[in-house]
């Protein structure tokens, strides 16, 4: 029997259109999904579109539309970065409009009523709709958000729905204590340890009906709506058809070791308030939380908000898909923020795509077909092996040491082909060639393989090239002037 994985992004707000951000995100979380697949693993991939909440309901009167149409125009735009990105073909995508996800989200909360995790009181607090969240005065900067500072902040007074985060401090602190890996990097980890020891505050679970109409309605209440962030939260389970389908629940969820991928801005929600209302719900923690530094534009966060991205959607139709992923995955750091240009972008497109790899598999394949070398006994299947060397850096979900693992491998080849010089050595001793070439194709064959999880449709080109025994028509990566 298979052992089981599950694999999630966080939920992208449908407000815009993705940008190079998210891309990071699902490409990662990606990666790593191919490669649980490569060596066995039967997975559950799951992305999909967060709906509701105030952000979405201001944008919507903005533009003058009604909100579902204006949340269907987006939610298509995240739904095609399946093909944009060549992201695996069995991929789940949920959408928190969804009537199975509503369902789930309601009996979630009734779950964590009936448990004595739920009450109403009046309040008051500052509020950033940019990020959907309650704001102390610590969390400002000159009485702003620092994520989002051309927004002002909102003054909330009304009565709420609360949540018993404070009941959860020392159950959150002795599951951090058996699960010393559970936020990977570590310095993250350490991070969240410190916010749950400084006390914790119970969080609003609700908003007036009257002030913001688009939500989940609470259970037994029509006049409020779910908080935005408990209602999206839900999406990690409700996706594997919780609470209804409870063997799909139990296969993934219960017995497939739970992985979620963040940005740093969601290391509260997604290794603090969502594993609470786990506990709350008396349901399986996750396994990992995975969490990604920013990607900043001349030393700011890049976000829609500030109109600062990146769009990847322009990126691929110049440059192909496999060229971002490439990037994002070895130039953007594993962990820590990182700042893109599409300058620096060119500049490495061209020295190691086109003038590295691409020019590595078109010379070598010219020499291995021109000179009629045999290597029809290659193993193109032999997947584990090969993926095994990498193994240390994936368990660490550290890309970036893989895809210089593999460029180091390019640099060997290249430096094999300038050494031994089998295109001088065929015309003195065709039969040492013969082997400088085997070994060329044997290695191109293991490159394709470590690159799979990374670099799928390139992966796929070159075992085409070896298998078909074919010279390729044109470069894989045209270097751009």
């Amino acid at each position: 029997m298979k052992n089981k994985q599950y694999i999630t992004t966080t939920l992208p707000y449908v407000n815009s259109k993705p940008h190079v951000g998210f891309a990071l995100e699902i490409i990662r979380a990606d990666s790593l999904a191919r490669y649980k697949k490569l060596i066995g693993f039967d997975v559950f991939f799951n992305t999909g579109t967060d709906e509701h909440g105030m952000k979405i309901w201001e944008n919507a009167k903005n533009e003058n539309l009604d909100v579902q149409d204006y949340i269907n125009k987006y939610a298509d735009e995240f739904k095609n970065l399946k093909n944009i990105l060549s992201l695996s073909e069995d991929i789940h995508f949920i959408r928190t409009t969804d009537k199975k996800h509503i369902n789930a989200a309601q009996e979630f909360w009734k779950l964590c009523d009936k448990n004595g995790f739920i009450y109403k009181k009046n309040y008051k607090a500052k509020y950033c709709v940019g990020c959907e969240l309650i704001k102390t005065d610590s969390d400002l900067k000159n009485g702003l958000c620092p994520d989002h500072p051309n927004r002002e902040i909102e003054f909330i007074e009304e009565e709420n729905y609360f949540f018993k985060f404070s009941a959860f401090q020392d159950k959150l602190l002795d599951f951090y204590k058996s699960n010393p890996n559970f936020v990977v990097p570590g310095f993250r980890f350490n991070e969240i340890k410190r916010f749950i020891e400084r006390g914790l505050q119970d969080f609003s679970i609700s908003r007036l009906k009257t002030k913001m109409p688009w939500g989940i309605a609470v259970p037994g209440d029509d006049s409020h709506v779910m908080y935005v962030w408990f209602d999206a939260l839900v999406n990690y389970i409700s996706t594997l058809g919780w609470p209804d389908d409870k063997d799909n629940f139990s296969k993934y969820w219960e017995n497939g070791s739970p992985i979620q991928y963040c940005g740093k801005d969601n290391l509260r929600q997604q290794s603090a308030m969502w594993q609470a209302m786990l506990m709350a719900a008396g349901i399986k923690n996750t396994k990992q939380i995975i969490v990604n530094g920013f990607i900043t534009s001349e030393g700011k966060k890049m976000s829609k908000s500030l109109g600062n991205v990146i769009d990847p959607y322009k990126i691929v139709d110049e440059y192909g898909t496999d060229a971002l992923r490439y990037y994002l995955l070895r130039h953007v750091h594993s962990f820590e923020d990182s700042d893109m240009t599409m300058e620096k972008f060119k500049e490495v497109y061209n020295a190691n795509l086109a003038n590295g790899l691409g020019n590595l598999v078109q010379r070598s394949m010219k020499m291995i077909v021109s000179y009629e070398v045999d290597i029809s006994d290659l193993n193109f299947d032999d997947h584990e092996p090969i993926l095994s060397f990498h193994k240390k850096h994936f368990d660490e979900f550290d890309y970036n040491k893989i895809l210089n693992e593999i460029w180091r491998l390019i640099g060997d080849l290249d430096v094999f082909i300038a050494t031994e010089k089998p295109f001088k050595k065929i015309k003195e001793d065709k039969e040492s060639a013969h082997k400088d070439l085997y070994y060329i194709a044997k290695e191109l064959n293991r490159l394709a393989i470590s690159l799979y999880p990374f670099m799928p449709d390139t992966a796929s080109k070159i075992q085409n090239y070896l298998t078909n025994f074919s010279i390729p028509d044109e470069a894989l990566f045209k270097r751009k002037e």
